[in-house]
């Protein structure tokens, strides 16, 4: 079995430091750099397979934000966990919008560290084999539907004609309802697979994501046809809602 790669991007020496040797003795493999720049050429270069990205906010040359959004840009997957002093609500929010899987205040408690990082490796290892799961997937790539136009591999959105911008993750949210379309999707199963947290956490960004959605994709956010709420079980996504679902959505609700 290969050992992980895990790339640490700090630039406060004695923490980086204490990271790569706690990391190091939980038997993976580790490269520490202290910059955002460092950083971006060493993933978009491919030249080492990197299995997990630990990123400080605050760096030189280029914020951990932009180190993300690069990478996602790039199109590149690989998990990010993001670490940052700051513990606004609004700046876990940019941390999620940029494409971070995960997001930690400083300071952090190791073992919670290390239980995050463990967490997103597995679910890492198990993405390219859910296509050969029992419940087979399709992948979607080019999407259509109502007035909305999306091709995921460009990020490129349109929604009656016109351009949209979504964030990387707003696309995540969007593609994972596009390729589980008709079935209801509870808020744990989108934590755990989009934002690759556990289900338990405590936390509103789904609503909130869910809202924001609504604002981009639905003819009225507030009465919507694609994105239903279903009652004490999650949301169910319809990309082509019939006339009589429109007019019988008894247990449907826009909250």
């Amino acid at each position: 079995m290969t050992t992980p790669h895990i790339l640490v991007v700090e630039d406060e020496k004695h923490l980086g430091v204490g990271i790569k040797y706690n990391l190091e003795a939980e038997n993976y493999r580790v490269t520490l750099v202290v910059d955002g720049p460092t950083a971006l050429r060493l993933v978009e270069s491919g030249k080492e397979s990197i299995d997990l990205i630990v990123l400080d906010l605050m760096l030189p040359g280029m914020s951990g934000y932009s180190v993300c959004q690069s990478i996602r840009q790039a199109g590149l997957t690989t998990p990010v966990l993001m670490l940052s002093a700051r513990t606004l609500a609004e700046d876990r929010t940019r941390g999620f919008d940029v494409g971070a899987n995960q997001y930690m205040s400083k300071p952090f408690e190791l073992d919670e560290l290390l239980s995050r990082i463990k967490n997103l490796l597995q679910i890492a290892a198990r993405e390219p084999t859910k296509a050969s799961s029992k419940k087979m997937v399709e992948r979607v790539v080019e999407f259509q539907f109502g007035h909305t136009q999306v091709d995921f591999e460009t990020h490129e959105v349109s929604v009656s004609g016109k351009s949209v911008r979504m964030t990387p993750k707003e696309l995540r949210l969007l593609k994972y309802f596009a390729e589980h379309r008709g079935r209801v999707i509870s808020r744990n199963e989108l934590l755990s697979e989009v934002w690759g947290v556990s289900g338990n956490l405590q936390t509103r960004a789904v609503d909130q994501f869910i809202a924001r959605l609504r604002k981009i994709i639905e003819p009225e956010p507030s009465l919507p046809i694609h994105l239903l709420t279903i009652r004490d079980a999650g949301y169910r996504f319809i990309a082509e809602p019939a006339e009589d679902e429109r007019a019988n959505r008894n247990n449907d609700t826009g909250d």
